[in-house]
């Protein structure tokens, strides 16, 4: 999909939009461009979805083409399968009463293009283009605000937002993916304890999908922090709350924040592309707070948060599940958490290295990299000088042994032993949880010594062991 190209008041389209676009002209309708795509524009950005308004109703548009799929026909929208692509088209409408907090309780079918863009949330999200000629409709001064990096609601913000509950969270999550400034008055209606309660009546799905979307922008930190400054952010994970103050930084100055913003900021230091890995970069320290003790001695004060990762553990499950994260998720997630403390030193035995491996798992190895390289970034709110860092010595040292060992195809689950159950009870053993016990003890001592991965040895061991 080739990229739009401005020129004055029109865009110069792709021909394939074109081609769309002709069909509905030649049938005597009209048909714009709208949503992220236009803004996309503006942004010199790459769009990759297609939305389009026309005055068509949904019936007519299943007539003018042939592959057409309902996906919201009780809202005026179907989705168009055209030349390889699925374009999303919906009937000009207006929209009134809320009641729910999402779904409009009306949907009337408007005239003009004008009443369309008119009950959009943002004016940069108001601007359309006429598939016919390419020229620019944009009477919210959409184009404005997107070459001054602002978030402004189409109209009274209080009135927007009091429509859909979602819009306050959208606005932080475009200040946080476009890196935009939301508008102050725009911003400041967030704060009103009515439209906070509006917020409350959405779904936590869909509170989900835009915290995600957050998660996902370049530093997670800017809508983090708005989320937070606003009181959103206690509605929907009140446990970050008693995060914030607690204060880290002791005589030893391991931090330089507190426990929320160490926590932000890890997710800045994560990788982009990787959601579980942020997640769990936001998660790792939240148990802190739940554990903390102060200690005095000789006048010096220090902190301590022992099994601060089995209490973070447990709260970042109660938090995934109550936002209906998968179940997947939720476990690699918390596995990580769980597991972000490891203390590698290099008197480790290769046996310890391949313990290890059985613990964490070979597949979430490198997850754990990031989130311990993360951990350090986030201590600083910047990189960490590999040039001058033990840890992160360490830390290459672990990842070169850890790669040695895997290169050596050693045993590593009990699907890679010698012996299976069905060669135990061939041997006499019977089945039952002593097996399990048995398979478990001769795991350990190929562990211990990968020489041992042999029928014969391992069914020497096990005789021992059941005697």
């Amino acid at each position: 999909m080739s990229l739009f190209n401005l020129f004055n008041k029109k865009i110069i389209l792709p021909a394939k939009l074109i081609r769309f676009g002709k069909i509905f002209t030649e049938a005597g309708f009209e048909a714009y461009l709208v949503g992220g795509a236009v803004r996309d524009v503006f942004l010199h950005k790459k769009a990759s979805d297609w939305d389009v308004a026309t005055n068509a109703n949904p019936q007519q548009v299943m007539k003018l083409f042939k592959f057409v799929v309902p996906t919201g026909i009780e809202h005026g929208t179907v989705t168009v399968h055209f030349e390889k692509e699925e374009i999303e088209v919906t009937t000009f409408r207006t929209e009134s009463d809320y009641s729910d907090g999402r779904h409009p309780d009306k949907i009337e079918y408007a005239n003009t293009i004008y009443e369309d863009l008119s009950r959009r949330d943002f004016t940069m999200n108001a601007i359309a283009v006429n598939l016919s000629n390419g020229k620019i409709v944009d009477p919210f001064k959409g184009r404005k605000a997107i070459k001054k990096k602002l978030i402004v609601t189409v109209g009274n913000p209080h009135e927007r937002f009091m429509e859909d509950g979602l819009r306050p969270v959208r606005a932080i999550r475009f200040a946080s993916k476009l890196n935009f400034l939301i508008e102050k008055y725009t911003y400041s209606e967030i704060f009103k304890d009515e439209v906070k309660e509006k917020v409350k009546s959405i779904s936590v799905e869909r509170f989900r999908d835009e915290f995600i979307k957050i998660m996902q922008s370049e530093k997670p930190s800017v809508g983090l922090k708005l989320l937070e400054e606003s009181g959103l952010l206690d509605i929907f994970i009140p446990e970050f709350k008693i995060c914030r103050g607690c204060i880290q930084s002791d005589s030893r100055g391991f931090h330089k924040f507190d426990v929320l913003d160490h926590l932000f900021y890890t997710c800045d230091g994560a990788p982009k592309d990787k959601l579980m890995v942020r997640l769990a970069a936001l998660f790792h320290d939240i148990g802190k707070p739940l554990v903390k003790k102060i200690i005095i001695k000789d006048g010096v004060e220090t902190f301590t948060f022992y099994n601060h990762e089995i209490e973070g553990e447990k709260v970042c499950r109660t938090i995934m599940t109550r936002l209906k994260f998968s179940n997947d998720q939720i476990n690699s997630v918390c596995h990580l958490v769980k597991e972000h403390m490891f203390h590698y030193q290099s008197e480790w035995t290769d046996a310890a290295v391949r313990r290890f491996i059985v613990r964490i798992g070979k597949e979430n190895i490198d997850d754990l990299y990031d989130i311990r390289l993360a951990d350090m970034y986030g201590m600083w709110n910047e990189a960490v000088d590999i040039r001058y860092s033990e840890s992160i010595k360490l830390l290459i040292e672990l990842k070169d042994r850890i790669k040695n060992q895997l290169e050596k195809q050693n045993a590593l689950t009990l699907k890679d032993l010698a012996v299976n159950g069905r060669d135990l009870m061939e041997a006499g053993f019977p089945s039952g949880k002593e097996l399990g016990i048995i398979l478990n003890h001769l795991m350990d001592c190929v562990l211990e010594d990968p020489q041992l991965n042999s029928k014969e040895a391992l069914l020497t061991i096990a005789k021992k062991t059941y005697r």
